[in-house]
């Protein structure tokens, strides 16, 4: 029994297991839980997240210059033939063994505040990539909510599609049995029959395009792919107070405050101005002290009795020293001038860098804003238009079933009829998104439920 319950353990983890691998490929998303898949496996925000890492070390590095140094290390050997005693100072012809101890430490008392500099420096970057890995889960956030509309979009269009192809073939059928009964001409079945062809080719043609749609999102969450994939079809609603109140200037203003891309580019140019200090500070006198603790034992000593033991010669021989050192650059073969140079050089590609993140942004707002207020339009017109061609299908088909038409009008109803639930589905679904970029500009939450 012990071991049957063993076994069925085992073979429940070793399922489990297995469906956990397998989850990525087969697991049924909604949106937010289709986001983090996708920041959690973006290869690019784990680069960023590494390069913060490094900055990171940068600053515990500039910090640790304001500590002293300390190093400590011992040496032992033997000389032969004709040397001086270490300890006596008496040249000597004879093996010699011995063991030197030694300490140093070192500490810059001031050095032109480049060690200062280069702390706030390092600050700066810290800050600068931090904003960078916002704006790059930004990024990710926002191409995810529109591959995942984009699914959801073509899914709709399937079921169009669908709707089309099954009136073509009731009309079949319908035609078929007048054409028959020789209350039609068969040209009349011929038409429905090509119209019925057209029709399975666009569900054919919506169906690839679901797919692929299913693709794109998949590999942008990078999960692998398979033909259970599939997303949770949220409950969105438009209502009249969905487009933002307000104008494309009131956004950018409230944008360019909290926005991560512009942050980090602010950043950027203050971390390029304590560059400039830190290039400058190489010009000013640089004042450092350091100590130095020393001894060492010898196996052989002559002329002194006995040999003192390694403890007492340890002790005995035990010299330390303190000295301080003062750099005065004079000339530094121009070196210093040209980091200076660089360095400024480098303030002002970041600050075009920043302006250039201000300007990209109010025109990105701009062509949303637009954008959001064409899809709004052509949502409202694609709704009196579908409204329009569904009076007028419908009376076309009474139409038709009383032989008043022939198939050919009967069919560019149905065809326009079709067509137009198309583009409303396609206005609503770009009318959805551009709202939402709008959203995500102004600092609401992103959401589509």
């Amino acid at each position: 029994m012990k071991k049957l319950f063993l076994s069925f353990i085992l073979g429940s983890i070793f399922l489990l297991s297995a469906q956990a691998q397998d989850q990525g490929s087969s697991a049924v998303y909604d949106l937010q839980t289709a986001v983090q898949v996708a920041l959690e496996n973006n290869l690019n925000l784990q680069r960023s997240q590494l390069n913060l890492q490094s900055t990171e070390a940068t600053l515990l590095q500039n910090k640790g210059q304001r500590f002293p140094s300390l190093s400590t290390g011992a040496s032992s050997g033997y000389r032969w033939g004709r040397s001086v005693n270490p300890v006596t100072n008496l040249f000597e012809n004879n093996r010699i063994g011995n063991v030197n101890l030694f300490a140093n430490s070192n500490v810059t008392l001031f050095g032109g505040g480049r060690i200062n500099n280069s702390i706030n420096q390092s600050q700066s970057d810290i800050e600068s990539g931090m904003y960078t890995i916002e704006a790059t889960r930004n990024d990710i956030t926002l191409n995810i909510i529109n591959l995942f509309i984009n699914v959801v979009f073509n899914r709709e269009q399937l079921k169009i599609a669908k709707n089309q192809l099954q009136t073509t073939q009731e009309q079949l059928e319908r035609t078929t049995k007048l054409v028959d009964a020789g209350s039609l001409p068969y040209s009349d079945q011929l038409d429905t029959q090509s119209q019925n062809a057209t029709n399975e080719l666009e569900v054919i043609n919506a169906t690839n395009n679901l797919r692929i749609a299913k693709l794109n999102l998949a590999q942008a969450m990078q999960i692998p792919f398979s033909e259970e994939f599939d997303v949770v079809e949220p409950k969105f609603e438009i209502n009249e107070d969905l487009m933002a109140s307000e104008t494309a200037g009131e956004i950018y203003e409230i944008a360019v405050d909290f926005l991560p891309e512009i942050r980090a580019a602010e950043a950027a140019v203050q971390s390029s101005e304590y560059g400039v200090k830190v290039a400058k500070g190489a010009f000013y006198p640089s004042l450092s002290v350091g100590a130095n603790v020393f001894s060492n034992y010898v196996d052989l000593v002559f002329g002194m009795g006995d040999r003192p033991s390694f403890g007492e010669q340890i002790e005995n021989n035990l010299s330390q020293s303190l000295n301080f050192q003062l750099n005065i650059p004079i000339f530094s073969n121009l070196n210093n001038k040209a980091s200076l140079q660089r360095a400024r050089v480098q303030q002002q590609l970041s600050e075009i860098s920043a302006e250039e993140a201000r300007n990209q942004l109010r025109q990105d707002i701009e062509t949303a804003f637009n954008s959001a207020l064409a899809a709004e339009q052509s949502y409202e017109a694609s709704l009196v238009r579908v409204k329009s061609l569904e009076e007028s299908f419908r009376i076309a088909q009474q139409r038709f079933d009383l032989g008043a038409i022939n198939s050919v009008d009967f069919q560019v109803a149905q065809n326009n009829f079709f067509n137009a639930q198309a583009d409303l589905l396609n206005a609503k679904y770009t009318y959805i998104f551009r709202v939402k970029v709008l959203d995500f500009y102004l600092g609401n939450p992103i959401n589509l439920n």
